[in-house]
């Protein structure tokens, strides 16, 4: 029972909390209302409602990080089907009230700020979450704090003055938003930091976050973290209690995008046609930033504003799009006066310069001591945001600083390629010889530059110079350097022979690396116009079909093209069947990257062993396989073969739910190993057929230990018909039921439901 006295006292704090809320509502609706997409200036942002167009993001977390370029992870995110996770809407994250901490990860550009920006703004405007109080607190305008000494309340008071008043805020539900994990310099030393309970007790920011993090510190707030990938492990995982994934737009969200930039129907649905005809800038595509320079370009191109030839590569879209930048600059800025070719060109290679040294160190964010050092006037920054949109972003509310950025890592690549081939051919280097990337600049001619530049790509585990590769390749073309003629020197010699490149490339394709880089290898051969190995595997297609390359000898550059063209195609990866290609283990090897992007894997009667099983457990295992349906029945596997495919169904990682080993030469070890997996709390199989194999009554009996665990999803068994092993307890199963199927189970429906036997 609540005392009369107390209970006025609560209405008061209530109705003060009220007003308080109102004005933070207020201030945050003008602040996030509007979407600067790309240029920053005031007279250019739009209505975030009337160009947002819903991102696609899912439930769910490996507790793994994937350290591979993120346009690899793009590329891979596009080969997913929608009904692989679990989706969630922003605005439904804190729905599970178990839930208090949230992190969402996702590669740069992909929407996880803008995410932000409308979950605040429909607060703000009362659509939604109406029972908390958000406090959006970005790592970007923290990192400027970092030297402070500071209670919590004195930090909400610092960026929130509305809510100066407030003197405490344990009785209230808040949501703190940490955008931008990635961006944070601080240690969080979540080990060694000391323990922080009182909001009004000063500390230093990392040791507030920490605290925060871990609950000791205003446990009853609700918090969401949002990060890079590579970055996420900076929070522990118990530390945790929901990841969520931004994955960009799905192939409808690109289209709608597109009918929102675009006023004009008929031109969106043009560009939407064009961005479709080419699969790398479709892909590209999931990326909500890309989608606006290739919106950019294509309205004024499409639209007859400008000729020319229409972008079919990456480095011919982001050429224009810094062409376009330049006159938009140039209009800005200069108006009736002529604008001046070398200092345009000076500020570009400003711009490459610190594109090109924060490329080798991995940096994405940058300050004003690394403007400084390529040569970039601070006080004149806004002249090169000019030139490179978004290359100063000043956040409103920053005080203590500014911190500078790319609009996406993709042009921090492509200026970074563009400044090596300037200063390349200009031979104006100022590079210190001391790193990697640098070590370009001593090469003797440009063919020897794109040569060693393709090494280097091949040389990197993680694929980090990718798109570096693909850009500087482009760039190398007689027509990239018309359409840049404006900024190309007026000495020095580009002159090199692009099929000696060409044929380096396939020679490389021809060693056969990992498919990821054979696959970028092709990406390459794209820039350079070249597509005689994909045409040769595309004219053994068009004879008679995939069918007809069973039997057929194709080199190992035409192996590499074929996985190529199967991964890039515009059909969706439902059903890869072997056999139509080559039924073999070295078959399988080369056509791998097609089985991890294949829903099911039809891989019976291919002369399969254990060294398959070795393989294919790295496919389960590894985060962007999408197979669900796996066939290998009528192999020689064997028990040692299932042992190492165990260790791919159990991982995290996998998910597999059919699973299909008829006549493979098991015994009752692999039903030992198999019942380890059905324990897993890991395992998502639903249907395990294991029939024509010598299991014997003990194997089944041992299966039957796996049966009973609360963990087991399998809902169809198969087996042996010779077996005569009764299986009960299988009311512990998630649906309250298994269907074992022999080739009598009609004898007794008893056999169908709860219980099973062939002792009728």
């Amino acid at each position: 029972m609540i005392k009369p006295k107390l209970k006025v006292l609560l209405c008061l704090l209530e109705s003060v909390a009220s007003v308080y809320q109102t004005n933070l509502k207020s201030s945050l609706r003008e602040k996030f209302k509007r979407i600067n997409e790309g240029i920053s200036q005031h007279g250019s942002s739009a209505l975030l409602n009337e160009i947002y167009t819903e991102l696609y993001i899912t439930e769910g977390w490996s507790g793994d990080v994937n350290n591979e370029h993120e346009v690899r992870q793009i590329e891979t995110a596009s080969r997913r089907p929608a009904t692989q996770e679990t989706p969630i809407k922003c605005n439904d994250l804190f729905k599970d009230k178990s839930i208090r901490r949230v992190l969402t990860k996702g590669v740069a550009g992909i929407g996880k700020t803008v995410s932000v920006q409308k979950f605040i703004l429909d607060w703000a405007e009362g659509k939604a979450n109406q029972d908390v109080t958000l406090f959006p607190l970005p790592f970007r305008e923290l990192n400027l704090m970092k030297q402070e000494h500071l209670s919590l309340m004195d930090l909400l008071h610092h960026f929130f003055l509305e809510m100066r008043k407030l003197q405490l805020i344990d009785s209230y539900k808040v949501v703190l938003i940490f955008d931008g994990l990635d961006e944070c310099p601080l240690p969080l030393n979540f080990q060694k930091n000391e323990r922080l309970c009182d909001v009004k007790e000063s500390a230093s920011v990392d040791v507030l976050l920490t605290n925060l993090i871990k609950g000791n510190l205003l446990p009853s707030a609700l918090l969401w973290i949002t990060s890079r990938p590579g970055a996420a492990n900076h929070i522990p995982p118990e530390c945790v209690d929901q990841v969520t994934e931004v994955r960009g737009f799905s192939d409808p969200q690109k289209e709608e995008y597109f009918r929102k930039r675009i006023s004009d129907q008929s031109l969106a649905n043009k560009i939407t046609s064009h961005m479709k005809s080419s699969r790398s800038l479709y892909i590209m595509c999931h990326i909500p930033v890309f989608c606006w320079i290739s919106a950019t370009v294509l309205e004024r191109m499409l639209g007859e504003t400008e000729s020319g030839e229409i972008p079919k590569t990456l480095t011919q879209m982001f050429t224009h799009f810094l062409i376009f930048q330049i006159k938009h600059k140039d209009q800005k800025y200069h108006q009736k006066c002529d604008p001046d070719p070398q200092q345009t060109r000076e500020s570009i290679l400003a711009l490459g310069k610190l594109a090109f040294q924060q490329l080798e160190k991995g940096n994405l964010i940058f300050y004003e001591e690394d403007l400084r050092e390529c040569g970039i006037d601070v006080r004149e920054v806004s002249v090169y945001s000019g030139v490179c949109t978004q290359i100063f972003r000043e956040e409103f509310g920053l005080h203590l600083g500014k911190v500078f950025s790319f609009v996406h890592l993709s042009v921090q690549e492509f200026l970074a390629a563009l400044y090596t081939f300037l200063s390349f051919i200009s031979r104006n280097v100022t590079e210190q010889q001391t790193t990697d990337l640098s070590d370009l600049f001593t090469k003797s001619d440009m063919s020897d530059l794109l040569m060693s530049a393709v090494n280097k790509a091949l040389q990197s585990e993680n694929g980090h110079l990718d798109l570096f590769l693909r850009f500087l390749l482009g760039l190398s073309l007689e027509s990239s350097q018309t359409l840049l003629r404006g900024l190309m020197p007026q000495t020095g010699s580009s002159s090199h022979s692009k099929q000696e490149t060409v044929e380096y490339i396939k020679e490389k394709i021809r060693e056969n690396p990992s498919p990821e880089k054979s696959i970028n290898l092709f990406h390459c051969l794209n820039e350079l116009n070249d597509h005689s190995l994909v045409q040769e595997v595309q004219t053994y297609l068009n004879i008679g079909g995939y069918s007809c390359l069973s039997g057929t000898r194709l080199s190992p550059a035409q192996w590499s093209a074929l996985v190529f063209v199967l991964l890039n195609s515009d059909q969706e990866l439902d059903v890869f069947d072997l056999t139509k290609y080559d039924p073999s283990e070295e078959g399988l090897l080369k056509l791998l990257p097609v089985v991890k992007a294949s829903r099911r894997a039809e891989l019976w009667r291919c002369d399969l062993t254990e060294e398959s099983c070795r393989v294919l457990s790295s496919v389960l295992r590894s985060d962007s396989s999408r197979l669900r349906e796996l066939n290998l029945s009528y192999n020689n596997l064997q028990d040692s073969g299932v042992k190492l495919l165990s260790a791919g169904l159990e991982n995290p990682h996998c998910t597999l739910e059919i699973l299909t080993l008829c006549e493979c030469d098991l015994t009752e070890e692999s039903c030992r190993v198999l019942s380890s997996v059905l324990r897993s709390n890991s395992s998502r199989l639903r249907e395990l057929d294991l029939r024509d194999n010598n299991l014997q009554d003990s194997g089944v009996k041992l299966l039957s230990a796996g049966l009973e665990n609360p963990h087991c999803t399998l809902e169809i068994l198969r087996i042996p018909s010779i077996v005569r092993w009764k299986i009960a307890g299988l009311e512990a199963t998630p649906n309250g039921g298994l269907f074992v199927q022999s080739p009598w189970w009609w004898q007794c429906m008893a056999c169908v439901w709860k219980q099973v036997c062939w002792e009728c």
